[in-house]
């Protein structure tokens, strides 16, 4: 049973009002919404950010602590962290990995990724995490191996095939075969991927198709792709977070015929896992993308794609655990109404979320893409 966490002391802000679950609880797993150091500042009556990226960081985790704490979970219980960090903080992130390291020690598995900003224009840093009850040390929830940001950097943090596309995804690759070695797994066991791309690498970048054919074919896994002003290493083209599991992988496909020319999946089901590819208002019929321009209408559009997906997993809208949104800056003028797009169409409990700026989309009409975890 998925229970939403509702801390009785939560002095940032009034969580009530929104669409979204600060965290749930699946009973011995725990999805944590992504925090900032956002708060609510009665004097301005505004939300308000104050506070460089060391002090943001700090109320971040407090924040995420206070969410653990109402759901019987503690620090020691992540096993996951995803810290989203702008392109104005990237270069001061030592100062965030030292607070998450007094915060959570060195336990968890941590995902880096830059992005051009996030919905507080102020903010530097927004942090997500992923518990399991007494797993302190582990990297597993359900069967799940949660690897680290993956950069083609060679052992010493240098960057392998600078400007070479095909040679940076082949060395990321590489890495991530290495890692899931480490957990007895190779790249047949991963569920999904989330691809972190940078402008100079949109021309090249459906080039890469064939390294995951290489890779993964004939059975592929769901996947996103999200272009980003940067990444963490400057000469980065491309950063993919694996995620496997140890469960025979299924794949999910409500009859969408695009995806038989695709090196990717509408979803993989492992266990009682479903993860879904992102979406975006993009018929599957026609291959062209809907309502331009209109990011709420897309959003509605994208979100009817994800439960379609999810009900030909054998699920429905009460069994999505976790959304990140990714919106480009033409969208944000609307962002906030699709707030009612969610709740027409999501149940309570919502899951946990995380809304992310990007530079821009696979597809330059595309104003909204959300990436879905699905549990049933």
């Amino acid at each position: 049973m998925t229970i939403a966490i509702r801390p009785t002391a939560f002095p940032w802000f009034d969580y009530s009002r929104y669409t979204f679950s600060l965290g749930l609880d699946l009973g011995s797993d725990a999805y944590i919404s992504g925090n900032s150091a956002s708060e609510y500042d009665p004097s301005e009556k505004r939300m308000v950010v104050r506070g460089g990226l060391a002090n943001q960081t700090r109320t971040a985790y407090a924040k995420i602590e206070a969410i653990l704490e109402a759901g019987g979970y503690v620090a020691n219980d992540v096993v996951r962290a995803v810290e989203y960090v702008t392109t104005r903080g990237i270069d001061s992130y030592r100062e965030a990995e030292q607070v998450r390291l007094e915060v959570l020690g060195d336990r968890p598995t941590v995902c880096t990724v830059c992005v051009n900003s996030l919905l507080r224009p102020d903010a530097l840093i927004e942090i997500e995490v992923v518990a399991r009850k007494g797993h302190a040390g582990g990297k597993t929830v359900d069967g799940i191996v949660y690897l680290p940001s993956c950069l083609p950097l060679d052992e010493n943090g240098r960057i392998i095939g600078k400007g070479d596309l095909i040679a940076q995804v082949n060395a990321v690759y590489e890495w991530a075969s290495r890692l899931l070695a480490g957990h007895g797994l190779s790249l047949s066991n991963v569920a999904k991927t989330v691809d972190y791309i940078t402008p100079a690498a949109v021309a090249d970048y459906k080039l890469t198709a064939r390294v995951r054919r290489e890779r993964f074919g004939p059975h592929y896994p769901g996947a996103t792709g999200i272009i980003m002003a940067r990444l963490k290493h400057p000469d980065a083209m491309i950063q993919v977070d694996f995620i496997a599991s140890r469960y025979p992988l299924e794949t999910v496909n409500p009859g969408w015929e695009r995806y038989r020319k695709l090196t990717y999946s509408p979803a993989v089901k492992a266990g009682s896992v479903v993860f879904m590819s992102g979406q975006a208002a993009l018929d599957p019929a026609t291959e062209q993308a809907v309502h331009a321009g209109d990011v709420v209408a897309q959003a509605e559009y994208t979100y009817a794609n994800i439960l379609c997906v999810l009900e030909a997993a054998g699920g429905s809208a009460e069994n999505l655990i976790k959304t990140v949104e990714y919106v480009t800056p033409a969208g944000l003028t609307r962002y906030r109404e699709t707030a009612a797009v969610r709740s027409r169409l999501l149940r309570e409990p919502y899951p946990a979320s995380t809304g992310i700026v990007c530079e821009q989309l696979l597809r330059p009409e595309f104003l909204i893409e959300v990436d879905s975890l699905a549990v049933l």
